[in-house]
């Protein structure tokens, strides 16, 4: 393990405050402006192979935004006038999974909703399970091991940073975690579509795979997208199921860390609960359920999911923006090693559930 304590990542440095909302301003302009270069990357890019026939890959704008903020992050790095901006990419994100709700109808929620259920709780067992395993048999520092498994098991950083403050662990094994995870995401979004393709897998089937799987939310959701639009919203569906969890998950270690007297005692534990749980997902059944009740024509229903994507593009730039490569590359390599293994592992048994669950007409 190195000496030196990572920066955490860009997005958590500087929380988003009601008062600084001016402040904010050059940052989300810049998320903005970094999406739609994305956007005219694509455009240009499909232009060069169609008109003037050049052998150039079809690359999608939320591929191009995260690979534009990777390169202004490490190349010349991020002003701090910029930072709170866009500290404000996972509210974009949010927004983005909630307006997604007004193409679900609640029926299609609540029958994929409950089978998402179902097999995020056997990820859930099997991913703390065996992210616990590897961490004790790799000597990993307990409190390190536990968040690598709240982080894997349930939404990545989030959940990472919700749990820190619930079990009190060293700041160097917080920002190892955060690495890991970041850099585990940057590896599914090349490996799972690819997976997909040779599969031959369905959107819904491939949606529901990338939001089991996928650990941080943002990347689980363009993993999907990557695949095809049906597929990211599937993902978002999976994904928003699993981050339910969330509360129950991070309680459960605090009890446990605190049971040992190296975390604070949580004395209102339905209070904790409500904390911890993610309000979005409230947002995105209502949306649904106004949908479904007729609320929203076919074209407010088109302007709603136009929206969503409008918001995932500072979202997606901010995925870029917030990952530094020298802490991916300067955390040691057990840390990384265990969780590759742990999500090659939990990657395997969801695509075995829901290969399964399609094949036998569970999901239909």
């Amino acid at each position: 393990m190195p000496t030196q304590t990572a920066q955490r990542p860009i997005a958590t440095e500087v929380p988003l405050r009601p008062a600084g909302l001016a402040a904010t301003l050059p940052g989300v302009a810049l998320l903005f402006a970094i999406g739609l270069a994305g956007k005219l990357l694509e455009r240009l890019f499909a232009v060069l192979r169609t008109q003037h026939h050049l052998y150039l890959p079809h690359i999608e704008y939320v591929l191009w935004a995260i690979i534009l903020g990777l390169l202004i992050a490490n190349v010349f790095g991020i002003a701090a006038v910029f930072r709170p901006g866009v500290a404000t990419y996972e509210l974009w994100l949010k927004l983005g999974i909630v307006l997604v709700g007004a193409r679900f109808l609640l029926q299609d929620v609540l029958h994929i909703g409950s089978l998402s259920l179902l097999l995020v709780a056997i990820e859930l067992i099997l991913s703390l399970s065996m992210m616990t395993l590897l961490g004790r048999i790799f000597r990993l520092p307990p409190k390190l091991t536990s968040l690598l498994a709240i982080g894997s098991s349930i939404c990545g950083v989030t959940a990472i940073m919700a749990a820190q403050g619930a079990i009190d662990p060293d700041e160097e094994d917080t920002s190892t975690a955060i690495a890991a995870i970041l850099a585990l995401g940057a590896i599914a979004l090349v490996t799972f579509p690819t997976i997909g393709h040779l599969l031959h897998m369905g959107q819904q089937a491939y949606g529901m795979w990338a939001g089991l799987a996928v650990d941080n939310t943002a990347e689980s959701i363009l993993t999907g997208s990557l695949y095809g639009q049906d597929a990211g919203r599937w993902a978002v569906l999976a994904k928003t199921a699993r981050s339910s969890f969330i509360g129950f998950v991070v309680l459960g270690y605090a009890v446990y860390w605190a049971s040992r007297g190296q975390a604070h005692n949580v004395e209102h534990k339905a209070l904790f609960l409500w904390q911890k749980f993610p309000k979005f997902i409230l947002g995105f059944l209502a949306i649904s359920f106004l949908a479904t009740g007729g609320i929203f024509t076919a074209s407010q229903i088109d302007s709603l999911s136009n929206l969503s994507r409008w918001a995932f593009l500072p979202a997606f730039a901010g995925v870029g923006l917030r990952t530094n490569l020298r802490d991916l590359v300067g955390q040691g390599w057990r840390p990384l090693l265990v969780g590759v293994l742990g999500e090659i592992f939990i990657a395997l048994i969801t695509l075995g559930l829901v290969y399964w669950s399609y094949n036998l007409g569970v999901a239909r």
